[in-house]
């Protein structure tokens, strides 16, 4: 096909409204994916938007298996739930994919899954 650009699996985009290190969940719009290198606030980053990754959480968060993971940006964190409150500053958050992974309370991460982000109205 002459119009295929590339797979789509890693995907280079800007960082913003944040700077990330290499391992944390970058969302633009319905675009989720894990940083494959460091990248300063406004600059250029690829992220890998397929696979399974050990994403940090909440501490207090508790996750089931099959259970869906949402992100949010104020905290580049993966939560068990939505977080409403958080997005009077401008934050988002978006289901970003599913636990493979039970992950209790006190564990830093949970194991994901990624998928297509669902946004929350």
């Amino acid at each position: 096909m002459k119009n295929h650009v590339q797979p789509g699996v890693n995907v280079t985009l800007t960082a913003s409204p944040y700077a990330v290190d290499s391992g944390e969940g970058v969302l633009a719009g319905q675009l989720f994916g894990i940083a494959c290198g460091d990248a300063e606030n406004g600059a250029e980053v690829t992220i890998q938007t397929e696979g399974v990754f050990d994403i940090a959480k909440e501490s207090a968060d508790v996750f089931t298996l099959g259970a869906p993971v949402y992100f949010d940006t104020a905290t580049k964190t993966a939560r068990s739930h939505t977080v409403t409150d958080s997005n009077s500053a401008g934050e988002s958050e978006a289901q970003i994919g599913v636990a493979v992974e039970a992950a209790g309370a006190g564990a830093s991460t949970v194991r994901v899954k990624l998928c297509t982000p669902v946004a929350l109205a």
